[in-house]
């Protein structure tokens, strides 16, 4: 066990930070901007001994910077130093011209860096965009979309359904606003209905449901796809009902499903359950409806694929 006391790690972080900003100021950058005189006489006056002076400054200075990013785990602040030292010389930046200059390339880095990490942790079935969606097809949307793309909703925990047939661009949306997330350091799990149900089914069974749900609260965003495409048996319905209410007002979903909420009780199995969870679904959601055909029939001669009235009054006689 580290004796370490606690806060060491950052007062070594905070006197490394504070070194490196005395060796930018010794790298020879100027506090105010320099003034150039016209005359060639005072260019050709510096000697030779200074430049050697200069660069054997320069260089120590460097090397204590190579040092200081490590220190700091952050090694893309030499690269940066190093690149942006004679512009801020030519310009004249002050010191904390430069500094800022610096530290901002990294920390656009680390954010780079970070959503990348992000995207791929979050299992999406891959990477969409609201750039790459076809709102021509879907009009109807696209105010709406552009506003949740803000990411808005996810401060506010609130939640978006998104409704309408297979092929309307549900689960693209539900990926892109997912991505878009990430992007701005949210935390995002993505899966399909049946996915969700399973994991919550596993942990139910270890006896570690209560910690699942705590550990799945901390994520910012969950998404559940293809929500009424396979019906849930009882106990399936439950779980799922307790990913729901442990959410409630507290972190965001994101769902999919091509039944409006009239037919969940029949994916569900039990309309009471489902009235309780679309209860806390909407109190606090967006609902898009999604219209028109399959994008995956265009072209093919396939005017629709079966409805669900269809579907369900041929069951009934």
């Amino acid at each position: 066990m580290s004796n370490a006391r606690p806060g060491c790690a950052n007062s070594s972080n905070n006197h490394a930070q504070q070194q490196l900003l005395l060796v930018m100021t010794c790298c020879g950058i100027s506090a105010t901007t320099t003034e150039r005189s016209g005359s060639s006489r005072a260019t050709e006056a510096t000697t030779d001994g200074h430049h050697e002076d200069q660069g054997g400054r320069s260089h120590g200075a460097l090397k204590q910077i190579t040092y200081l990013a490590s220190a700091l785990k952050a090694p893309r602040i030499l690269e940066a130093a190093s690149r942006l030292a004679d512009q801020a010389r030519d310009a004249g930046w002050t010191h904390e011209d430069y500094l800022a200059a610096v530290l901002e390339r990294e920390v656009s880095a680390r954010n780079a860096s970070g959503a990348h990490l992000r995207i791929r942790a979050a299992g999406f079935p891959g990477v969409k965009t609201l750039e790459d969606f076809d709102f021509d097809a879907q009009p109807g949307i696209r105010q709406q979309a552009a506003a949740l793309a803000s990411g808005g909703f996810l401060t506010e925990a609130r939640n978006v359904v998104l409704l309408g047939p297979p092929g309307t661009g549900k689960t693209h949306l539900a990926t892109a606003l997912g991505v878009a997330a990430a992007r701005t350091g949210h935390r995002v799990l993505f899966a399909t209905a049946t996915d969700w149900v399973t994991r919550l089914t596993d942990a139910h069974r270890a006896g570690r449901l209560p910690q699942e749900l705590a550990r799945l609260r901390r994520y910012g965003l969950i998404i559940v796809d293809e929500v009424g495409y396979l019906p849930f048996e009882q106990d399936a319905a439950n779980l799922f009902f307790q990913l729901v209410s442990s959410r409630y007002e507290h972190a965001s979903l994101i769902l999919t499903s091509n039944l409006p909420f009239s037919g969940w009780g029949g994916v569900f199995g039990d309309q009471v359950v489902a009235a309780a969870m679309i209860d806390r679904i909407v109190h606090h959601a967006d609902v898009l409806t999604l219209k028109g055909t399959s994008y995956r029939l265009r072209g093919r001669g396939i005017d629709s694929l079966p409805s669900i009235r269809t579907t369900s009054s041929q069951n009934e006689s």
